[in-house]
């Protein structure tokens, strides 16, 4: 879920312990810098605040989701959106006439335990339900709530260091995409800038040097594919490692769907004209802010997903493309209006569907191999031509 940014001033101060863990983590970063020649590429940065073993933000051990953490996503908002999601998955399911769900990124592992429980209450349960994370402190949350709530499936959830080959079945990822590390960039006068230096011997900032050829290439066909390319000043994002990420994906699955939900746009909305600042965006406690050099290793970093890009590296990797809408009409196809039992059920489905609340900012695209049926999620409303 998408919180409303706020000034850093407003954002709490982290403990003793926390900034002495933040500390261990910032003296990593700068020892990289100082050997790569004074500076790295922010997509580096960001690699390691998030992903180093031990002090990145999804390697160590702080509570990341739900009410007590630093953002909700939607399986934490409510078990309806799970629901929903076991609704698209029988689908699929029942069209190949069996197969597994691979989860990419479990988080807390609450969607999985809502998705089984109704994926049973139909009697469309499927053969396996595989879990990839990379994170060994949230695969063991996963596996400590999973054991709680689903402990007739304990021989059947498997848990996966790398992605299965010729899988057969629905694969999903819910917000993963946006934790996939980010190049930032500026349009300068001669090219593309930026990197991430050491500030007073301490902090880190921007510098705007030239970046690498391999990534001047790639933005310049970026600009290329825009109209009126980008103006100087102009900044925002990359992802380098998404062609990469998806074509695996797509190399993975042999029969089935691939559905992965998150908050992003279509190529020409994401590099529109008035977004001149790009979307990088950092989760802490339930606050947002657009500062990724503080509390490193304290706060989830983001930016928003290329939807255009996801669709292209998918369809090179020979997968279809059926369906792309938001998560609102996705979810309103799947029947979550049925659902609002009470007050409480109520109110969830208005934070999932309103779009001043999650309806819009979020959008559900799928794609698929050797299937042939529609998916019902994309029934009410697809925006696939407005990539």
């Amino acid at each position: 879920m998408l919180p409303i940014r706020q000034p850093l001033h407003d954002l709490p101060p982290p403990s003793a312990e926390a900034q002495t863990h933040s500390e261990r983590l910032r003296t990593l970063i700068r020892a990289e810098i100082e050997t790569a020649a004074g500076g790295i590429s922010f997509e580096r940065y960001m690699e390691l605040a998030l992903y180093a073993p031990g002090l990145g933000y999804y390697s160590a051990g702080a509570r990341k989701f739900g009410a007590a953490g630093d953002f909700v996503t939607a399986p934490e908002v409510s078990p309806l959106f799970a629901r929903c999601l076991a609704r698209q998955c029988a689908e699929v399911l029942t069209a190949l006439g069996g197969g597994c769900i691979l989860e990419l990124g479990a988080g807390s592992g609450v969607m999985a335990a809502d998705l089984l429980a109704e994926l049973e209450r139909f009697g469309r349960l499927p053969e396996r339900y595989l879990i990839l994370e990379v994170s060994a402190e949230l695969r063991e949350r996963q596996q400590a709530l999973l054991a709680t709530h689903m402990p007739q499936w304990r021989d059947r959830i498997t848990w996966l260091e790398r992605l299965p080959q010729a899988f057969r079945g629905v694969i999903l990822g819910n917000e993963v995409l946006d934790a996939l590390p980010v190049e930032r960039f500026r349009r300068g006068a001669k090219g593309f800038e930026q990197f991430v230096v050491v500030e007073n011997g301490a902090g880190f900032a921007w510098d705007t040097r030239s970046a690498p050829p391999p990534l001047q290439r790639m933005l310049a066909a970026l600009e290329a594919s825009l109209p009126g390319g980008f103006p100087p000043g102009y900044i925002s994002e990359i992802c380098p490692r998404l062609p990469a990420f998806v074509a695996s994906l797509g190399d993975t699955l042999a029969h089935g769907a691939l559905l992965l939900l998150d908050y992003g746009y279509p190529r020409a909305g994401y590099y529109h004209a008035d977004r001149a600042m790009g979307t990088l965006l950092c989760h802490y406690r339930q606050h947002a802010h657009d500062d990724p050099f503080r509390f490193a290793g304290l706060q989830d970093i983001t930016a928003h997903v290329d939807f255009t890009a996801t669709a292209e590296a998918a369809l090179t990797a020979g997968l279809e493309l059926v369906g792309y809408t938001t998560q609102a009409h996705f979810l309103l196809a799947l029947g979550i209006a049925a659902e609002a039992g009470d007050w409480q059920q109520a109110r969830e489905v208005k934070l999932l569907t309103l779009p001043q609340e999650m309806g819009e900012r979020f959008k559900a695209i799928a794609f698929t191999r050797a299937l042939g049926v529609p998916l019902q999620g994309f029934a009410l409303r697809d925006l696939a031509h407005t990539l």
